[in-house]
C-alpha cells in the first residue's frame, strides 16, 4: 500500500505546516521511527541506562546523613561523577543521532520523492556527526545569551535555532557556521509565520510531555507521605521512580521528533519564499 507523498518544496501558510508536520509523522511513522531506532537506538539505549545509574547514584548527594560518615568517601564521589559523564555524553550522542536520523530521512524523502535509502541515510548521519556537535554548542550557547538577555531575545533566537540543522542538512554546500549564520537571515522571510508555527508545536510538545509525565506525577504523589525528609536519598533510589522517570524522558526524547519535523517544514517554507 503506497503512503501519499507530502511535498516539502513549497511554500505554506501557518495551518499547512502543522498539518503537514504531523501528516509526515503520521504517513511515515512506521519505517521513519525504524530509520532513527536502526541508527540512533544503541546511543538512544546506553543514554537510557546511564540516566538509570545516574538516578540511583545521584540520591546519595542529598543524603546528608552521610557526611562524615565511612560510607561517603571519595569512591562514591568518584561514582557519581563516572554516572554524570556518561549520562551528559550519552544523552549529548543520542540527541545528534537521533536529529540527524530524522533530518536525512526527510532529506531522502524529498530527493527521492518518498523513497528512503537507509545505507544512505547511515553514511550522512554518521559523517556529520562532528558538524552537528558543533552546531549543536553554537545553539544551546546562543539560547542561554538570549535568555540571560531578557525574554524578547530568546524568543527572537528560537526561531534561527529551529531550522539550523535543516539549512545544514537540505543545504548541501553550507559548512556548520553557515548553516548557523544564515539561520538568522532566513527566518526574516516569514518570520512570524515561522515563530507562530514553531510556538504551537513548542505548545503541543509541552502538552504531550505532560501526558507522558502523569504516571510519573501520581506516584510521587502516592508515595510523598512516606518520604522520609532525613533520607530523601531512599525516594530517588526507589525503583519504581527510577523506572518512571526513565520511561518518561524516553518519551519526551521521541516527542522532540516532533520539533524536528517541524524545523524541516519551516525551513522549506521560508527557503521557497526566497525564489
Amino acid at each position: 500500500m503506497n503512503r501519499p507523498y507530502i511535498e516539502f518544496r513549497k511554500q505554506r501558510d501557518f495551518s499547512s505546516i502543522l498539518s503537514d508536520t504531523f501528516g509526515f509523522i503520521r504517513n511515515e511513522f512506521k519505517p521513519f521511527m525504524k530509520a532513527i531506532f536502526n541508527i540512533a537506538g544503541p546511543a538512544i539505549l546506553v543514554f537510557m541506562l546511564s540516566l538509570t545509574a545516574y538516578n540511583y547514584v545521584a540520591g546519595d548527594m542529598f543524603n546528608f546523613s552521610s557526611f562524615g560518615e565511612p560510607s561517603f568517601n571519595s569512591g562514591n564521589i568518584f561514582v557519581v561523577l563516572i554516572a554524570v559523564l556518561s549520562y551528559l555524553i550519552s544523552g549529548v550522542a543520542a540527541y545528534i543521532l537521533s536529529v540527524s536520523s530524522a533530518l536525512y530521512y526527510i532529506k531522502s524523502y524529498v530527493d527521492n520523492k518518498g523513497e528512503t535509502n537507509l545505507a544512505e541515510i547511515k553514511k550522512n548521519v554518521y559523517k556529520s556527526f562532528w558538524s552537528f556537535l558543533g552546531m549543536s554548542f553554537l545553539k544551546g550557547i546562543t539560547l542561554i545569551i538570549a535568555t540571560m538577555l531578557c525574554f524578547l531575545p530568546v524568543l527572537y533566537a528560537m526561531v534561527p535555532m529551529a531550522v539550523l540543522f535543516s539549512i545544514y542538512v537540505f543545504e548541501t554546500r553550507s559548512s556548520a557556521t553557515d548553516a548557523y549564520s544564515k539561520s538568522f537571515n532566513l527566518v526574516n522571510v516569514d518570520f512570524w509565520t515561522a515563530f507562530g508555527s514553531f510556538i504551537v508545536l513548542g505548545i503541543i510538545y509541552y502538552l504531550l510531555g505532560l501526558i507522558f509525565s502523569v504516571p510519573t506525577i501520581i506516584y510521587t504523589l502516592l508515595s510523598s507521605g512516606e518520604i522520609d525528609p532525613a533520607d530523601i536519598s531512599s525516594f530517588s533510589a526507589d525503583p519504581i521512580i527510577i523506572f518512571l522517570n526513565v520511561l518518561n524522558t524516553f518519551f519526551q526524547f521521541l516527542l522532540n521528533i516532533i520539533l524536528v519535523v517541524g524545523g524541516a517544514v519551516i525551513y522549506f517554507h521560508l527557503h521557497e519564499k526566497t525564489k
